[in-house]
């Protein structure tokens, strides 16, 4: 059954068409990813599929009765509830509910019989409705967002932008409305709260559209890819590796009934004109015969150019030393509370070093001490010989607002002419009077190709780029991994871009422990690794010993594998007895529940009390047994 359909949707700004007949079905359940550059009306057609947003002509199709949730890339919430408050308002019906089954437990306590009466009949009713899980529900999806257990009672006031809109996402997936529409959902989230959110789409019954540049994200958790580029729209089945694949075998077909048809127009009209040029009547009417058969050819139109995209080149002006960066016992803490402690790292000549972690625990704040603009609370960092560093900030501090985009990269290059400065940010699609824009009115994406052209003038040989693909599309991302994979100086980046640090990555630094340990791969093999806890449960010292050998690191990453794959089955084993003992019990009460004489407050009050406990308990056991599920699937597939 069709769960959303548009049909000849068609948007314009002035004479500027920003896409024209958009048409497109998706069935129930279908998991949609749309795909395309930055400004070609993802995010307007989502709000025209909300009711936003009017087209100039085109009509939406939701099914009826279908509810809709959606998630704008910076959703508005001004509430003064504090966080966990504010999640139970998905949940009102039941909060409303559970107060007015209270107030009849405190008539029935008081020995008001038509009050214990209405409270056994209405209390079987919210167990149905979930009513003993969705607080549990609520605290799990804020833990599995990156919230903590410490920030439930935070205002919703004092969180930052990219915390509301996590908070915005949460109450969505807690109200699970039956077509789910999220507009870059993983721009605030780390790389376990992407995992999750993974995790979460699959698990679904529901419908979803995705908004995304994740291309890891896409790959995931979509089995439908819908195209939006230069003025148009195109559908295609499978995720984002499937849609590339069959675009490009598309396009290859296309090119070549292009050329052969353009080989047999060529090839009639050197007839017409032979025929013609002799002038006979028998040519003539040749001719005429040829012209027809030739007006009768549908003509096939060429390979569209994709739309113009940033070009980018890292030079190197000088070389470094071989050591481009030592640090020794790095700390750094705010008031009482130390982000990380005894960081010691080592930088090579040409390394691309990826940094990873969740949200909160330093990375960026490392990078800062690394560049010298913020200093460390204890430790000390050595530069090597002739190493000049260039810093990419994710946030932009480094540009100014008062200034213009030409004045930007003049000021900080005032050798340069004007046309060269002109011909410079043209390769990053500033043209005519795109240049003379305020740098305060800029989008994202504008200001992180600005910051990307300073860069790139810089010609430095130790780049440090802070989340350096947010704000990029697709296409720019994959410009910039290009440009960085032949640039021939050393690379120190922060990044939650799986598809970028698996391309980009020679090494690793990860967050354990609160500090930074360096790992000597790949992030595949860094996976590999942390799926197994291979990472955790060896000590620092093993895995910093270049003298340990392969085949004692073969041994003792098979005994671990070993035993930790004992110790889950166990665990396994545990749990399923565990939570048939609790089901059993949960049974037991329901039985008693139904049984028990409705004036028996005090009983029903307790039976309540148990079922309670046993709710929230099965509730963390089935999590742990998922996870452990998914877990032993994935190492016996190895």
């Amino acid at each position: 059954m069709i769960s959303v359909g548009c049909d000849d949707l068609s948007v314009a700004f002035g004479d500027e068409v920003l896409f024209d007949k958009v048409s497109f079905s998706i069935e129930d359940g279908d998991k949609l990813g749309i795909v395309g550059p930055n400004g070609a009306g993802k995010s307007t057609l989502f709000k025209i599929i909300v009711g936003i947003t009017e087209p100039d002509s085109g009509n939406v199709y939701i099914s009826k009765d279908k509810t809709v949730g959606y998630l704008s890339q910076n959703p508005e919430i001004e509430s003064e509830n504090t966080l966990y408050d504010e999640m139970l308002l998905a949940f009102q019906h039941l909060v409303l509910e559970e107060n007015e089954l209270e107030s009849l437990r405190e008539k029935a306590e008081s020995g008001d019989e038509d009050s214990a009466v209405k409270y056994a009949s209405r209390y079987e009713k919210f167990i149905e409705n979930g009513g003993l899980q969705y607080k549990g529900r609520s605290r799990s999806v804020l833990l599995n967002l990156g919230f903590s257990e410490a920030d439930m009672n935070l205002s919703i006031q004092k969180l930052s932008g990219g915390q509301k809109t996590k908070v915005a996402l949460a109450k969505i997936l807690l109200t699970e409305p039956d077509i789910i529409m999220l507009d870059e959902p993983t721009n605030h989230l780390d790389i376990e709260n992407i995992e999750w959110l993974e995790k979460f789409i699959l698990s679904t019954k529901k419908t979803v559209l995705l908004i995304s540049h994740d291309r890891f994200f896409l790959c995931r958790t979509t089995n439908k890819t819908l195209e939006l580029e230069l003025g148009s729209a195109k559908l295609y089945n499978g995720n984002y590796d499937a849609y590339i694949a069959a675009k490009k075998r598309e396009n290859e077909i296309l090119e070549h009934q292009y050329k052969n048809q353009q080989k047999e127009i060529a090839r009639l009209e050197s007839i017409i004109e032979q025929q013609r040029r002799w002038g006979r009547e028998k040519n003539i009417a040749k001719a005429e015969s040829t012209q027809k058969r030739l007006d009768r050819i549908e003509r096939i139109s060429p390979v569209k150019a994709p739309p113009q995209n940033i070009r980018l080149k890292f030079d190197v002006s000088t070389e470094s030393g071989n050591d481009v960066l030592k640090t020794k016992m790095l700390s750094k803490k705010y008031s009482d509370k130390y982000l990380f402690t005894d960081v010691d790292l080592e930088i090579k000549k040409n390394d691309r070093v990826i940094i990873t972690g969740p949200n909160g625990c330093g990375k960026s704040t490392l990078l800062k001490i690394i560049y010298g603009t913020v200093p460390p609370t204890q430790g000390r960092v050595e530069p090597g010989f002739n190493v000049k560093e260039g810093y990419y900030d994710q946030e932009h501090h480094g540009l100014n607002d008062d200034n213009t985009v030409i004045d930007e990269l003049w000021s900080d290059y005032d050798d340069l002419s004007q046309t060269k400065i002109r011909t410079i940010l043209s390769l990053f699609l500033f043209k005519g009077d795109d240049v003379f824009k305020k740098v305060s009115v800029l989008s994202g994406g504008e200001k992180a190709r600005l910051a990307l052209a300073k860069l790139m003038l810089s010609d430095v040989n130790f780049l440090l780029l802070d989340e350096p693909t947010n704000h990029l599309d697709i296409a720019s991302r994959e410009i910039l991994e290009d440009a960085l994979m032949s640039y021939e100086g050393t690379v120190l980046a922060v990044s939650h871009d799986r598809y970028f640090i698996n391309k980009m990555a020679t090494r690793m630094i990860v967050y354990e422990n609160r500090t930074f340990v360096p790992f000597n791969g790949t992030y595949s093999e860094y996976t590999e690794y942390r799926e197994k806890k291979l990472f955790t449960s060896t000590s620092a010292e093993e895995c910093r010993d270049e003298q340990l050998s392969d085949s004692k690191a073969r041994f003792m990453a098979s005994k671990q594998a070993a035993a930790l794959k004992r110790k889950k089955e166990k665990r396994y084993e545990k749990l399923v007895e565990d939570i048939k003992n609790a089901e059993d019990a949960l049974e037991k009460n329901n039985i008693a529940w139904k049984t028990t004489d409705g004036t028996d407050y005090v009983r029903l009050s307790e039976i309540y009390e148990q079922n309670t406990a046993l709710e929230e308990s099965l509730l963390e056991m089935w999590e742990e047994l998922e996870k452990l599920k998914t877990e032993m699937a994935k190492s016996d597939e190895k």
